[in-house]
């Protein structure tokens, strides 16, 4: 079973490459890793180690402590915020910068 903050940590990850319309296969290859280590990554299953955090804070030009941002402000960590991811997908789907500003 995943760690709490290993999900917390991977829901950060899904978030940051969506919002840069970056796919699973982009932000692999920018690490020398398959999509399927960054889809385990981001589901908790593995967990990052340090210096692969501190790589793909690099590759999405984040902090690191930004991938534990709000970790503390869930009633139960590990919580997953379906409506805000999918508003979050939605927003980065949009292309036009006029229309995405109007939000």
């Amino acid at each position: 079973m995943s760690h709490p903050v290993d999900i917390h940590v991977g829901q950060k990850l899904k978030q940051m490459r969506t919002a840069r319309r970056m796919s699973q296969s982009d932000l692999g290859e920018k690490l020398n890793l398959s999509f399927q280590q960054i889809q385990k990554y981001e589901a908790g299953s593995n967990r990052i180690s340090a210096s692969r955090l501190f790589e793909l804070g690099q590759a999405l030009n984040v902090e690191v402590a930004d991938f534990f941002d709000g970790i503390h402000d869930e009633t139960e960590v590990g919580k997953t915020d379906a409506t805000g991811m999918a508003v979050a997908t939605a927003l980065a789907a949009i292309e036009s910068d006029d229309t995405k500003s109007a939000f």
